[in-house]
């Protein structure tokens, strides 16, 4: 008899978002007449930039033609695609080759399947309050996971420790939940922890096109060293609104060697063994994400739901409570009033006023307390959940 993966035995029973659907599910069928304010899920509201749908549709239509038609895309990612991705990293002052891009079918999938370039026996690190999904990865591998706590004490942004040693470190920045971003000076910590320790970091940078401020860093690659130590995975489903379109990238420099191992020869490997490339057509559209008119059109974009942000931060002001995030992030993370558990505050609102938001709890222990609002809902449903907000908790 075959011996199925007995490490899916050590999963949670459910997952954090299925259990936030299952309860508002019930909600509504008992509910049928209430509308629900759903502040919960990432997921975006604006349709994609008319550069990107252009260039969707041009995609399309050179499928149509035998001279324009396009099979088979190369496995770690169309030359156009990755040289635009290149250059965007180039005109921020960061070099990297054409090579070191490698095209994805979007963060979420890219960081369960990174993992394949690290042997089992590796240990994890994953700073909590985290996405649950880095924890799921490892535990369905069987790795060893150090879970490092962060809090209001140190804003969500712990340094490296004694404690924190591990070969695979996950820093998220700005981070899901919290909406925490780590400084140059807090990530060249990290940058040096991992190469003293032989480890390799595990940089999602999935929300760096929200960071406003100019002093913070939005990627690994900007701090010294990290080409000899990181590995960035990023998304165009925030950036861009590709949450229906999947689509995203990873970096992993020539210079990132362990044991005479070259990451990226690795992953070329990986690639071209377990993948045939994603489409063409999305491709072709995400390269248009790239160019001049596309970086206005998604930053417009990127504006709107920033004032959604604002909206919601400017009532939590106003009832005194605490949060951070929202300002170069699209997640404001704040603490539960009254001392309310997290999931007591989750139904709280669902039953009272129809807003929906996460219970912190789900992303580890140490969130139990907080409440994660996302930002990317319509106007007039963010408004609407604000004053809401408001006439309950005031």
């Amino acid at each position: 008899m075959i011996t199925p993966n007995l490490h899916y035995a050590d999963l949670k029973s459910s997952y954090l978002f299925y259990n936030i659907a299952q309860k508002t599910k019930a909600y509504l069928a008992e509910n049928p007449d209430k509308k629900l304010y759903r502040m919960g899920i990432g997921d975006v509201s604006l349709p994609l930039a008319k550069s990107v749908i252009a260039a969707l549709h041009e995609g399309v239509e050179d499928q149509a033609f035998k001279d324009r038609f396009h099979g088979y895309m190369p496995e770690c990612g169309a030359p156009f695609l990755r040289t635009a991705i290149a250059d965007y990293y180039r005109s921020r002052g960061i070099e990297l080759g054409d090579d070191e891009v490698f095209v994805s079918s979007g963060a979420s999938d890219e960081l369960g399947d990174i993992l394949d370039l690290f042997d089992r026996s590796s240990s994890a690190l994953v700073i909590e309050p985290a996405y649950p999904a880095y924890v799921d990865a490892n535990v369905m591998a069987g790795r060893k996971i150090v879970h490092l706590a962060s809090g209001i004490d140190n804003g969500f942004l712990p340094e490296p420790s004694e404690n924190a040693k591990a070969d695979i470190l996950y820093i998220c920045s700005p981070n899901n939940p919290t909406g925490a971003v780590f400084k140059k000076e807090q990530l060249r910590k990290w940058v040096d922890f991992a190469n003293e320790n032989g480890s390799v970091i595990l940089f999602d940078a999935a929300y760096e096109a929200f960071i406003e401020d100019e002093e913070l860093p939005r990627s690994i690659f900007e701090i010294e060293g990290a080409k000899t130590c990181a590995i960035e995975i990023c998304s165009l489903s925030k950036t861009a609104g590709f949450t229906g379109t999947r689509l995203g990238y990873t970096v992993i420099p020539k210079a990132l060697v362990r044991h005479g191992m070259c990451f990226n020869d690795m992953w070329v490997r990986n690639r071209t063994t377990k993948t045939n490339g994603v489409s063409y057509i999305i491709q072709k559209g995400g390269a248009a994400v790239f160019t001049s008119e596309g970086q206005k059109e998604i930053h417009e974009n990127i504006s709107y739901y920033k004032e959604n942000a604002r909206l919601l931060m400017e009532a939590l002001d106003e009832l005194g409570i605490w949060y951070c995030g929202g300002k170069n992030s699209p997640y404001i993370w704040l603490k539960c009033p009254n001392g309310m558990g997290s999931w007591e505050f989750f139904d709280l609102l669902l039953k009272e006023i129809q807003v929906v938001g996460t219970p912190g709890e789900g992303f580890g222990a140490c969130g139990e307390g907080y409440f994660r609002f996302s930002v990317f809902g319509s106007r007039e449903d963010t408004v609407e959940a604000a004053e809401r907000l408001k006439r309950l908790l005031r």
